[in-house]
């Protein structure tokens, strides 16, 4: 496939919609994944960035078919679809129910795992966020990056979390809190 600028692309799309959008995916498909996954890597998983890589396409095939590809720019009109559905994205992940609340976890894990009384009520005085993530990494063995994506943040923010909160447990259990 050779590269077409974005006039020779706008003319392949109004003449045969089909190969143009090949085009286009050629053309712009990384550029479209890397938005999609700077504006959503924290909250999908790869597959759910890839999906929503092809509703952007999808949604910039109909909206154009609807203009008649009457765009200035292909990459600008992409660049404004893939921005708005990333945020669309977005917003519904970030909304998303958690799968368990902390009192059904406290529960399983008090039903299940039988650990030490002593360190739940030590993990109990970490307070939260830091409460969720231990039970989370150490009873259910969850990785920090699904964790983290889960309470909406970055993978660096909680691994410093992890960290404050292992020397914080250690001074709780050895009574210096």
């Amino acid at each position: 496939m050779d590269y077409m600028n974005d006039k020779e692309l706008l003319r392949l799309l109004k003449a045969d919609p089909e190969r143009g959008l090949a085009q286009t995916v050629g053309q712009y498909g990384a550029y479209v994944y890397k938005i999609a996954f700077t504006r959503l890597g924290e909250v999908c998983s790869k597959e759910d960035i890839e999906e929503a890589v092809s509703d952007i396409f999808l949604a910039f095939f109909e909206e154009g078919r609807k203009r008649g590809f009457d765009v200035r720019s292909v990459g600008g009109f992409l660049t404004v679809i893939a921005k708005r559905h990333c945020i669309d994205v977005f917003r519904r992940e970030s909304r998303r129910e958690k799968s368990a609340s902390l009192d059904e976890l406290e529960n399983t894990l008090s039903e299940n795992a039988a650990p030490d009384t002593e360190l739940i009520e030590a993990i109990k005085q970490l307070g939260e966020p830091d409460r969720y993530i231990f039970i989370r990494k150490y009873w259910f063995g969850q990785s920090n990056a699904d964790i983290a994506r889960e309470l909406g943040m970055k993978p660096g923010t909680l691994n410093t979390r992890i960290s404050r909160g292992l020397d914080k447990l250690k001074k709780i259990l050895e009574g210096k809190v």
